[in-house]
């Protein structure tokens, strides 16, 4: 039986884990952010003083920690467990975020989590938010969504991201972050973020989150599944 999983991929700041949220609540499925295992990795990486770009090392960290992504009522919808101690806040920290577009790019952290991301979907229908879910962890998934935004806007949005955590940040500076995030994404010879095939694409540069859960729910809602 093929499960009704919606796959949401698109680069980093366009709103995706915001709007799976959002489309989970309203479908009543199950919500994973990918990207959180990723940040799990590149924080025990930081810890133990792991190579960042060396794959074999951290294919290691991950069988010697166990990390654990868990439903939650909170803000993100989901609690981060490394080891039974909840890391959740601790992944969005400035060291994490820096690291976390290198850890990502190494074939065997991806091989591992992607399992550990099937697995989860193998038996409960998911709106999974990431960067290859329609296209590697999940491309059987009948609904795929590419949502993106102009790096201006994204810049934005983050920008107001930091300031509501206390963050401060360089305009001009997190503009490079975010453009060099962009080229490990989609450059990264496994798994590059690119849309699915049959994905709906969806600028949300000029949308509200709501517009855009909207846009979906009814496209899911439709039956106009991808490919069909």
């Amino acid at each position: 039986m093929t499960l009704p999983h919606i796959a949401i991929d698109g680069p980093v700041a366009s709103g995706k884990s915001t709007v799976a949220l959002m489309v989970a609540r309203r479908l009543n499925l199950l919500y994973v952010d990918t990207g959180a295992m990723y940040r799990a990795v590149a924080l025990a990486a930081l810890r133990d003083g792991v190579e960042l770009d060396d794959g074999e090392a951290l294919a290691e960290l991950l069988q010697r920690h166990r990390i654990d992504l868990e439903p939650s009522a909170e803000a993100r919808g989901y609690a981060v467990h490394l080891d039974g101690a909840d890391v959740t806040a601790r992944l969005f920290h400035g060291a994490v975020t820096a690291a976390v577009s290198t850890v990502a790019a190494q074939p065997q952290v991806r091989r591992v989590l992607v399992e550990r991301q099937r697995e989860i979907a193998r038996h409960r229908a998911v709106v999974m938010a990431g960067r290859d879910i329609g296209t590697v962890v999940l491309p059987g998934a009948p609904f795929k969504v590419f949502l993106t935004a102009s790096v201006a806007e994204r810049v934005r949005r983050r920008w107001e991201e930091m300031q509501a955590a206390g963050s401060t940040i360089d305009a001009q500076a997190l503009r490079a972050e975010v453009e060099r995030r962009d080229h490990t994404d989609t450059t990264r010879v496994d798994s590059p973020l690119v849309p699915a095939q049959g994905a709906l694409v969806l600028d949300s540069s000029a949308l509200r989150a709501e517009e855009v859960v909207e846009r979906i729910v009814s496209w899911v809602a439709s039956g106009a599944a991808a490919g069909a």
